[in-house]
């Protein structure tokens, strides 16, 4: 399938690797509201414009399928909606060295990077990111447009909702559910379930407020969150 790339940041450089790397399309390339990046090249790939160009090129082009690489879980849910009516498909990028069993059941707009493995039964739901190494056990259901993070492991018989975020090295143990939008922190190991639009973090898991309920959590522990929190602190910048 003739597909292009949404999003010509880190993410979408993963995504074009594991394009390659699978061998069963053709991008064309990449897609950026990044007006500088217009008819610059990444990776070999030239920037063809902003998603209100994409139903123009998709005639010019003939562009069949679309992946959206964005890491923002509300932003990447809407663009491949958007794919939808302008009837272009969202397809999925699954790396080869990836390990899902025969019986995964996946959404639409997934991307499942290298070295990830899923087991037996889980159902992956459309513009779910799981990243490089992360692991889904058995009987697992990740909601739509969630984001397991690298090395994340999430036991069996979990349910992480809609628009949630797991971050690197997080440990969550079976029978546990996450609630939509929430968020838990990088190396976290969450052992009770997470209420929606929380943020947990530590070892056992726990809910704060705000940065400063976190004993002077690292900025690398949280990196999302605290991009977010210093946005809302210098709105200027």
């Amino acid at each position: 399938m003739r597909c292009v790339i949404v999003g010509a940041g880190g993410h979408g450089r993963v995504v074009l690797d594991i394009l390659a790397n699978a061998g069963q399309h053709e991008v064309l390339g990449f897609i950026d509201s990044n007006a500088e990046m217009l008819g610059r090249r990444m990776d070999g790939k030239r920037i063809l414009g902003d998603f209100t160009a994409l139903s123009q090129l998709r005639e010019t082009m003939n562009i069949e399928g679309a992946v959206v690489a964005i890491g923002d879980n509300g932003v990447r849910r809407d663009f491949a909606d958007r794919l939808d009516i302008l009837g272009i498909q969202p397809i999925n990028a699954i790396h080869p060295s990836a390990n899902l069993a025969h019986n995964v059941t996946l959404g639409r707009n997934v991307v499942v990077a290298a070295g990830a493995l899923v087991c037996a039964h889980c159902q992956i739901g459309d513009s779910v990111i799981l990243n490089t190494g992360s692991i889904v056990d058995h009987e697992s259901m990740i909601g739509t447009a969630t984001h397991v993070c690298p090395g994340a492991r999430i036991a069996g018989r979990v349910a992480i909702e809609s628009g949630a975020f797991v971050g690197i090295g997080a440990t969550v143990i079976q029978n546990i559910r996450i609630g939509y939008e929430a968020v838990v922190g990088a190396g976290a190991v969450v052992i009770t379930d997470v209420a929606p639009m929380s943020t947990v973090v530590g070892v056992p898991a726990r809910e704060i407020k705000d940065l400063s309920d976190s004993d002077g959590i690292n900025a690398w522990m949280m990196p999302e969150f605290m991009r977010a929190h210093l946005a809302q602190s210098n709105p200027a910048e």
